[in-house]
């Protein structure tokens, strides 16, 4: 695809990724993540016939201008969506795949300074929740999610919602529906309710002395938490 056709691309995945999106004079003036993906286009294909200054130079004025931090030797592919854009930086050696969403604030950094491959690699359909930090030389899989003020320092198998600091895998994703980010394990949330289930059971047992259903809810709870416990290691 040629650099113009991939940048009219990029202006249409706008159109497929935002319903706010009223009319193309809103998508010319309030969309600074589109702009920041055009000179990065720009920027890369100069990077790739072995220009240095001009390029950082492009990509300088584009920061300035969209708050949008993209190295131009990082690689992009079709259909990335940078929504709100404030604050996102996309490090040299990073690779993004197609049909990308990223959300405001949100860093594919490094964490080593040697030369090479030292930034993330995320594949095709993934949905990076704002805030969210995916550092080092890892995979996110395939349709996977990242959720919100993530940190992610490990691969992230295909198909899996990663939450937390540092994130952990917490379930597997059934649906592959658009934009539906806001689908996530709430940790704390499930904590708490299994706490609320065990004082529920010592106090049935403390008002009726009956062991007997105390030491079959006490096995259910211990399964539910050994699950947990599970899910939070892969």
């Amino acid at each position: 695809m040629s650099l113009l056709a991939t940048i009219l691309d990029d202006f249409r995945t706008v159109k497929r990724n935002d319903p706010a999106l009223k009319n193309n004079f809103e998508l010319l003036f309030n969309y600074p993540g589109v702009w920041a993906l055009v000179f990065y286009r720009f920027a890369n294909a100069l990077y790739r016939r072995g220009l240095r200054f001009l390029p950082r130079l492009i990509s300088a004025v584009a920061q300035f201008l969209t708050t949008v931090d993209i190295h131009p030797g990082a690689t992009i592919g079709r259909g990335v969506f940078i929504d709100h854009a404030t604050g996102v930086v996309i490090g040299e050696t990073a690779v993004v795949g197609d049909n990308v969403v990223i959300y405001q604030q949100v860093t594919l950094g490094g964490v080593s300074l040697s030369k090479g491959k030292r930034h993330p690699t995320v594949e095709d359909n993934v949905i990076i929740g704002a805030g969210a930090k995916v550092l080092g030389n890892i995979t996110i899989g395939r349709d996977s999610k990242i959720g919100a003020n993530s940190v992610v320092i490990k691969d992230v198998p295909p198909g899996c919602t990663a939450v937390g600091v540092p994130a952990r895998v917490a379930q597997r994703i059934d649906g592959k529906a658009p934009l539906s980010h806001n689908i996530m394990p709430d940790i704390n949330k499930e904590v708490f309710e299994y706490l609320l289930k065990r004082i529920a059971v010592l106090e049935h047992t403390l008002k009726t002395g009956d062991l007997e259903t105390m030491e079959k809810s006490d096995q259910e709870l211990d399964q539910i938490y050994r699950d947990f416990i599970e899910a939070m290691r892969k």
